[in-house]
């Protein structure tokens, strides 16, 4: 019993990591219905960044968590006013042979940069070790992925459905011609948005980094995760990010106790059966 309630645990972290790599997607494509294959690549480079400001400057964890959000925040401003925002109106195959172009030079440059090799960056000192109630055992870090992810779930909702700039996510999602008219600016929106998602996944990599190591082929390990996670919950849907999220890692971490040859195939199974059933996912609109 204490084996599966372990899994469990260890599914719900995992599963809300995948929420942070997939909610900046689902958000992307519900605002600005852009498919952006280069969003595992963010992934990525948030995980190298953690390790460049925790092991090779020695700034330490902590500092890493700080840094990386607003620097792949700017870089993906940056990208977003050079070269995406010409292909918003484009079909969805120029997107995705532009993104998926610009995931291969991102993954090429940090091998450049970093080598082929995997890194190793430890977990903080402060959360090294583990808690202990009773004859169940668990993690420190683990812990403490589960709990910082669930309060910035919490926030990123507030943010949604609680503030102005929500509101405007929200109407130019289903209303974007009609804010224009009204005089917004609308691409100010959608560059923010963008940064945000970028944001949001290159920090569920420098989060995961101290779990399974650094190396240049992640991000499209991410990508699929992400994509998965989206079409399960339903492009542009916050809580189907989330529900996503969580039923996907929970899946995988308790088949890999209870049936290990199942634990990544049953996740395409899981996503082919829901789009079957409803094909706009669980919380998608139709």
């Amino acid at each position: 019993m204490n084996l599966y309630l372990l899994q469990i645990m260890n599914g719900v972290g995992i599963g809300m990591l995948y929420f942070l790599i997939a909610v900046g997607l689902s958000v992307i494509f519900g605002l600005l219905r852009f498919v952006n294959f280069a969003h595992g690549a963010f992934f990525m480079m948030g995980a190298y960044l953690a390790y460049t400001v925790s092991v090779s400057f020695n700034w330490g964890f902590w500092a890493a968590l700080l840094v990386v959000p607003p620097v792949t925040f700017l870089l993906a401003i940056l990208l977003e006013q050079t070269l995406l925002r010409h292909a918003y109106h484009l079909p969805h195959t120029a997107q995705i042979l532009l993104t998926f172009g610009l995931s291969m030079v991102l993954q090429e440059l940090a091998i450049v940069i970093w080598g082929t090799d995997g890194l190793h960056m430890p977990t903080p000192g402060a959360l090294a070790g583990v808690v202990q109630w009773g004859s169940f055992i668990y993690p420190k870090y683990r812990l403490f992925v589960t709990g910082f992810t669930a309060v910035l779930a919490a926030l990123l909702w507030w943010l949604l459905e609680g503030t102005r700039l929500g509101s405007l996510v929200r109407a130019g999602s289903e209303y974007g011609d009609m804010m224009a008219l009204l005089g917004y600016d609308t691409r100010k929106v959608f560059m923010y948005v963008f940064g945000l998602g970028v944001a949001l996944a290159a920090l569920s990599g420098a989060l995961a980094a101290p779990l399974r190591g650094v190396e240049p082929f992640m991000g499209l390990t991410g990508l699929g995760i992400a994509f998965v996670v989206v079409v399960i919950g339903g492009m542009g849907s916050f809580p189907g990010a989330l529900i996503g999220g969580l039923l996907v890692g929970i899946l995988q971490s308790v088949l890999s106790s209870a049936w290990p040859e199942m634990a990544q195939p049953v996740i395409y199974i899981c996503m082919a059966v829901i789009l079957i059933a409803r094909p706009h996912g669980l919380m998608g609109r139709g």
